[in-house]
């Protein structure tokens, strides 16, 4: 177990990159900001020089590969770090120097238990794409199929692990120090995020995602996963089929091309939607660099290290918000978050809903282009402490991908309107998994299974009472001994600590000046 000193001494070290970017500086000034931690920030900047305009993402590069995939996580979060830091947080590149060449060998040999040569005819020594994960080769099987070989770097695991493990124990800190704190749920992001990073350091995992999103976008033309070549794939090692096509990000040579933009723009809105509402299960790194416009113009999409997922009642939830929210109808908005919880009772469902016409209104009926998502979010957000609603973990990802797909589709067509894009969509599924025809099924199915099922709901029910909202219940937390709580000599630990942070910072800060002097 790491000691409270590594933790605070990893912290600082992070602490003086992030200061020397400016990064700390919008910690400082939030209101919000527990004193400890504004305490904190000035001891880490201190005799630092910081740039005019913070850099968030350049500090997160900086710092290492576990920092950047925890900063494209907090880009989803505006009310924990800010509207200007997700805006440059989602600039962050997920890009690192290549492995050499003899290294990512040895390590495709070692998983395989054979040689490189047995698996492929042709291996590119030069890699593709190379992130803070894994990086990708071109390659030929030895039955001449093209394919994609993602590997990953070799110890990656193992500092993914330790960095989460001070990321764990400083979320547990910062959020036993104010009720504002404990509101945004610092220890349930970083719980989603080492889900999340779990997840893509198992290539197999990511394998079985592309696998089931194929199953899910079967009826839908135009939007392709490539195949999974599973005799070559493991937990470290990724083959897939290769995609000939333009990057999405590419608008230039699209139309050169002779690509229709407006519905390659409208395709990836609606293919989506189709993720998210009908199959319930989405990809949820839909960045430019993981889009591809195929000759034929189908949008193939790669990378499938994080995926989305929401249950059918949340996604009911979900459609009915949406459908609300172009329709006007900001009274059955409010009251589904009431259903599902996510504001408690004691307030006014009328007043929830005059509080959503204010955000939604100004948003209806305009193009993308002509929206301020700045007033946007900061009335959302005001919208969020207002009225005492809890961060819900399970729809971050729907979140920071639908502000993806939104990006994409307005640089493809700056005129397109979501909502008009949205609305038919989410109109029709309504009509038909909340229709009466669905819902009679839908009755006789669950009525059914519940007869079969009493003496267990019996039990659950003792055991479970009251029943949850609408937000999924979380996986337990991690248990992490807060420095006040420590029994035994724990005035002597606190203070020791705190000489420790003092004596870490001073060192360096004295390594800070001698290389700047130097």
């Amino acid at each position: 177990m790491t000691s409270p000193i590594k933790h605070t001494w990893r912290l600082l070290g992070w602490g003086r990159t992030l200061a020397r970017h400016g990064a700390l500086r919008g910690i400082e000034r939030d209101e919000h900001t527990p004193p400890q931690v504004r305490r904190l920030c000035r001891l880490a900047r201190l005799g630092t020089f910081q740039p005019r305009t913070p850099d968030y993402a350049g500090a997160f590069q900086e710092i290492g590969p576990a920092a950047i995939k925890l900063g494209q996580t907090l880009a989803t979060r505006p009310d924990l770090v800010g509207e200007d830091a997700v805006v440059n947080l989602l600039s962050l590149q997920d890009s690192l120097a290549p492995v050499p060449f003899d290294t990512i060998r040895r390590a495709v040999e070692a998983s395989f238990g054979q040689p490189l040569e047995n698996l492929f005819a042709e291996f590119e020594p030069e890699p593709v794409g190379s992130a803070s994960i894994a990086q990708v080769h071109r390659a030929v099987t030895t039955e001449g199929r093209t394919v994609a070989v993602k590997v990953l770097r070799p110890g990656i695991r193992e500092r993914f692990e330790r960095d989460i493990d001070t990321y764990e124990w400083a979320a547990a800190h910062l959020e036993a120090l104010s009720a504002e704190a404990a509101r945004l749920r610092p220890r349930m992001v970083i719980a989603n995020f080492k889900r999340w990073t779990n997840r893509e350091l198992d290539l197999r995992r990511e394998a079985a995602s592309a696998s089931e999103l194929t199953d899910a976008m079967k009826g839908f033309a135009g939007y392709s996963v490539p195949g999974i070549d599973w005799d070559r794939t493991n937990g470290r090692v990724m083959t897939i089929e290769w995609i000939d096509g333009i990057k999405i990000s590419d608008v230039d040579a699209l139309r050169a091309a002779g690509h229709d933009l407006p519905d390659l723009a409208e395709r990836l809105v609606l293919a989506f939607l189709t993720q998210a509402i009908s199959a319930g299960f989405f990809h949820a790194d839909m960045h430019q660099g993981n889009l591809f416009v195929r000759p034929d113009g189908t949008i193939g999409a790669i990378d499938f290290g994080i995926m989305g997922r929401i249950d059918r009642r949340a996604r009911q939830w979900l459609a009915e918000i949406l459908y609300g929210l172009t329709t006007g109808n900001y009274r059955r908005v409010a009251e589904i978050h009431f259903e599902a919880q996510y504001v408690p009772s004691y307030h006014s469902v009328d007043e929830f809903a005059t509080a959503l016409r204010a955000v939604g209104e100004p948003m209806r009926g305009k193009p993308v282009s002509e929206l301020s998502v700045g007033q946007m979010l900061d009335g959302l957000f005001a919208i969020t402490r207002d009225f005492d609603m809890q961060t819900q973990p399970h729809l971050l990802l729907l979140q920071k991908t639908m502000v993806m797909v939104e990006g994409i589709a307005t640089q493809l067509n700056p005129r397109i309107n979501m909502w008009d894009v949205a609305a038919p969509y989410v109109s029709n599924w309504i009509r038909d998994e909340l229709g009466p025809e669905s819902l009679v099924a839908d009755r006789l199915r669950e009525d059914t299974a519940t007869l079969l099922r009493i003496p267990e709901l019996v039990r659950r029910i003792e055991e479970r009472f009251p029943a949850k909202g609408g937000a999924p219940e979380q996986p337990p937390l991690p248990e992490v001994e807060l420095m006040w709580e420590r029994r035994r000599g724990a005035g002597l630990r606190i203070w020791g600590y705190a000489l420790a942070a003092l004596v870490g910072a001073g060192a360096v800060w004295a390594a800070d000046l001698a290389g700047w002097l130097g």
